[in-house]
């Protein structure tokens, strides 16, 4: 089945549409490793612009990239400036951004090894770029599936857990990563990993209906991410610096 008979959410995945406990943790995650103030940060794949707003106390230069033009509308106003462009052809020059910022996106990309060479050409040197992106033992596919001939969108439990024949046949229309396919990215690349960790999620939807079971989830959860219990986490964040 073509993309172009696939929900937008399927493809491209779900923006952010509002700012919750979870995209808070990934900005001061974020922060630890990145200085933001006073830099010139592109959000590659800047959805409606909800870091892009978020990065506004840091720094007034904050430049947006989105394929999909009812987004990128939306997401001009929480920014410098935002071009409808795919990741595999940035239009920038070289060493252009001290900044580049991918929450979610190489995932959605047709070529993740060419997006992610484009970051880097883009990023000054000594300057870093920050990957969010899902880890393949993650117990649920978040981007729904193919079965018997029709698409359903949803979590899918186990998914990933399949061989690749079989679960790239279910879920043609994302990657997900294992540690070491997400390293093999840049392996020939001028960059050096500053930072690595996976990571759980904010479950806000289970804390807003169930306050206490959420909280208590969380708190479970993010101690888990310093045991070898992380390898199950939803998302691998890595930071990379630009070497020359």
């Amino acid at each position: 089945m073509t993309t172009e008979l696939l929900p937008k959410a399927a493809v491209r995945g779900e923006p952010g549409y509002v700012w919750r406990s979870g995209q808070e943790r990934r900005l001061a995650m974020l922060r630890q490793w990145v200085p933001l103030e006073g830099a010139v940060i592109l959000d590659n794949g800047c959805g409606l612009g909800t870091y892009l707003k978020a990065f506004a106390p840091f720094t007034p230069t904050r430049f947006g990239l989105e394929l999909e033009h009812d987004r990128a509308v939306q997401a001009i106003s929480h920014s410098a400036g935002v071009v409808q462009a795919v990741g595999e052809q940035l239009p920038f020059s070289n060493n252009q951004f001290d900044i580049v910022f991918s929450n979610e996106v190489i995932e959605h990309v047709t070529d993740d090894a060419l997006a992610v060479r484009e970051m880097v050409r883009v990023t000054k040197v000594g300057g870093r770029i920050a990957i969010f992106c899902p880890n393949r033992w993650y117990p649920v596919e978040q981007h729904g599936v193919f079965w018997r001939g029709r698409y359903h969108f949803g979590n899918i439990p186990l998914v990933n857990y399949l061989p690749d024949f079989l679960r790239n046949r279910l879920a043609p229309h994302v990657r997900t990563y294992s540690k070491s396919s997400l390293m093999a990215l840049w392996r020939n690349l001028p960059v050096q990993v500053c930072h690595y960790r996976r990571i759980y999620g904010g479950y806000d939807n289970i804390e807003r209906s169930r306050p206490r079971l959420g909280r208590l989830l969380k708190k479970a959860l993010y101690l888990a991410e310093k045991t070898p219990l992380a390898v199950l986490g939803i998302s691998h964040f890595v930071i990379l610096e630009k070497q020359n």
